[in-house]
């Protein structure tokens, strides 16, 4: 359980996704609203590289100031109407979801991407390559052969670095990561969000650059409620603002500042509904 039963929960959505926390998180900060005093951090693939970030004690104007940077030369990708309907079958697999997990994540291990070792460098400059964090962090990833869920933690043995590679390898874009032995994809494969995984949190702030789910119960609205009817929680998703600063592709770093922008500019809505349940 985290401070005063506090957890933020970053939910996926690419290199806008990371653009649009950033901003969001230091908007509110600066209206009084600082969710990063979380005890319990909820990371899935975009959510865990930004969950890194945030505890890593680099300061969230800092990170902000990174997002605006220009992106010229970096690494961009498309999230294609394949990886669509890869996600949409994987998740409405009849029958045992982990099956359906497996079917995407053995298409993962057929298709042919940029090298693994070169993603891994994408994701160390992102983040850093120190260690995990005093805060009680999780990080979901997906095994490609099984479809069982891994939750990687501070005592789980694995690299920070690792483990957020794992849980960003996009099936179909990126590369699976392998730990171990055991290769992994994106956390997102078996919920955008996660937000179970704050389960015995009595206060969670749900960010989510996307809440569409093929499951029903992989959204994070519905993920929330499960959680008992004495948790106090808000789930914050783009406004049509951002929306339309994101834009069609997640992965096109070109998007990330107008997506940062964005974020910033949407606490100023945000922030009175946050401080209900936060302060």
């Amino acid at each position: 359980m985290g401070v005063d039963g506090k957890a933020l929960v970053l939910g996926g959505g690419g290199v806008t996704g990371v653009a649009w926390e950033i901003g969001l998180l230091h908007g509110l900060a600066e209206r009084g609203v600082d969710l990063t005093d979380a005890g319990l951090f909820v990371g899935t693939s975009a959510g865990s590289s930004v969950a890194a970030q945030v505890l890593s004690g680099v300061p969230l104007k800092d990170l902000f100031d990174a997002q605006l940077a220009d992106a010229t030369g970096e690494l961009s990708a498309r999230i294609g109407p394949g990886v669509i309907l890869g996600f949409a079958v994987a998740g409405l697999w009849p029958g045992d979801p982990a099956k359906g997990r497996a079917w995407l994540g053995r298409r993962a291990l057929r298709t042919r991407t940029i090298p693994e070792a070169q993603r891994r460098e994408v994701i160390a400059r992102r983040i850093g390559d120190g260690a995990w964090p005093a805060v009680r962090l999780r990080i979901a990833a997906v095994e490609a052969e099984t479809g069982a869920v891994r939750i990687f933690d501070a005592d789980s043995g694995v690299s920070l670095v690792d483990a957020v590679a794992a849980s960003c390898a996009v099936p179909l874009v990126w590369p699976p990561v392998t730990i171990g032995g055991v290769r992994y994809v994106d956390g997102g494969v078996r919920s955008v969000a996660n937000v179970d995984l704050a389960d015995g949190s009595r206060r969670v702030a749900v960010l989510a650059p996307t809440t569409r789910s093929p499951r029903r119960d992989g959204r994070p609205d519905v993920q929330l409620k499960s959680l008992g009817a004495d948790v106090r929680g808000v789930v914050v998703s783009p406004d049509a603002a951002a929306v339309r600063a994101i834009g069609a592709n997640v992965l096109d770093p070109a998007r990330r500042r107008p997506a940062a922008e964005a974020g910033y500019a949407q606490a100023a809505t945000e922030a009175d509904r946050l401080r209900e349940i936060w302060t």
